[in-house]
């Protein structure tokens, strides 16, 4: 799709703002982003004169489609609390691209989320990234896997200590993942060492990609001694560590800078509904940020619904993050963590094309997403006071 985005007050988060920029979109990728970008015969030109024209924002950490909202059991295919090791599971085998969330994160500005597998197992599946427009999984796909979702702490405990059964406690919740690893390391050195057919087990395969730095691990952890854990776990076994929810990572944000170990923290519009989030604050990120550890903010939607991701932002901002990193919480710095930054997470030409036109800052209240395009293509537009979400599905008329 081809399109060209004039006059309006371009941020590319990457580099500098640009007033009365050019955001330049041919073939669904963008090729030019300037002051003075000639636009070609024949490409549409869309004005933003008097908007904000930024990259999509990326959600990092969210259920999209695989726990859909008002749908109860049926729509609730986030944790298959069967089995403890669930790394050959894939997020992507249980999406929906009809779940509403997906037009509602159009309607935040939300073009690209990270959907991962619930925390309810140790290991709970393999994460994927898609767009938030099209009809199947598939053709909103972004990459598959992104990475190895895992859980420490009070969730796993508690499902699986009701069930009378291993875990029931912080000690044999990491046991199970040293267990699941320490055999994983065994099956590569099976595997490599076979001179003819070698009987493949799916979950060690998953966990092998883990061990050789391919697919990083997301681990779920809110308390300091959690993320203490995940810290030891990781030097243990030497795989790329992701930090996802954090919350008390404010409390040890040394050690995270030190091992350069990324945070994406969030939700932060809840209420401490469990000891492990006694220490939420909106001014956790700020902390964080300023201890130099990465950081992106998420909505882990539907806990917060994922329109409201960056009004997150706004809120950490009044609480003294800086408003700069801020908008890099939800745009370069999830797509650098999660592997994505060659496709979206700014505005540069070779990235993908989705780029949103807000009516002014997106970190004031008041100003909406008036235009999204995910890919060059116009998906969603708010005009005469509606939401207009384009339908990716064929209907014959």
């Amino acid at each position: 799709m081809n399109v060209a985005i004039t006059g309006g007050y371009v941020v590319p988060v990457a580099g500098e703002p640009i007033e009365g920029g050019t955001v330049l979109i041919q073939d669904g990728k963008i090729v030019a982003v300037g002051a003075n970008v000639e636009v070609p015969d024949g490409v549409p030109v869309v004005d933003a004169a008097g908007g904000w024209v930024l990259p999509g924002f990326v959600e990092a950490h969210g259920h999209l489609g695989v726990h859909e909202e008002g749908e109860g059991w049926a729509g609730q295919d986030t944790n298959e609390m069967t089995d403890p090791n669930g790394a050959r599971l894939r997020a992507l085998d249980a999406i929906n691209a009809a779940d509403q969330g997906f037009a509602d994160a159009l309607a935040g500005g939300v073009t690209t989320a990270v959907v991962k597998p619930g925390s309810g197992n140790v290991i709970g599946g393999q994460t994927v990234a898609v767009k938030c427009w099209g009809r199947t999984a598939d053709e909103m796909l972004v990459r598959n896997p992104v990475s190895v979702k895992s859980a420490l702490g009070e969730n796993p405990k508690r499902v699986y200590g009701e069930q009378k059964k291993l875990p029931s406690t912080r000690q044999g919740v990491a046991a199970v993942i040293r267990d699941a690893l320490t055999k994983a390391q065994d099956y590569v050195a099976r595997r490599d060492a076979a001179e003819g057919p070698f009987e493949r087990d799916t979950t060690s395969e998953v966990l092998a990609r883990v061990l050789s730095g391919e697919l990083p691990w997301c681990q779920h952890c809110h308390r300091a001694d959690d993320i203490a854990t995940a810290l030891r776990l990781a030097d243990e076994f030497g795989y790329r560590l992701i930090v996802n929810h954090g919350t008390e990572g404010h409390l040890i944000a040394d050690l995270l800078a030190e091992r350069d170990v990324p945070v994406i923290i969030g939700p932060l519009f809840t209420s401490r509904s469990k000891v492990e989030v006694r220490q939420r604050s909106l001014r956790n990120p700020g902390i964080l940020a300023r201890a130099g550890v990465r950081i992106a903010i998420t909505t882990d939607h539907p806990v917060v619904p994922i329109h409201f991701l960056v009004h997150q932002v706004t809120l950490a901002v009044k609480e003294g993050l800086d408003p700069r990193t801020g908008l890099e919480s939800i745009t370069v710095n999830p797509a650098a963590i999660m592997g994505l930054d060659d496709r979206v997470g700014s505005l540069r030409p070779g990235l993908d094309g989705d780029v949103v036109i807000w009516s002014g800052d997106p970190l004031d209240v008041m100003s909406r997403a008036l235009k999204v395009f995910v890919g060059g293509r116009e998906v969603y537009r708010f005009e005469d006071g509606e939401e207009v979400v384009v339908s990716p599905f064929y209907a014959e008329s």
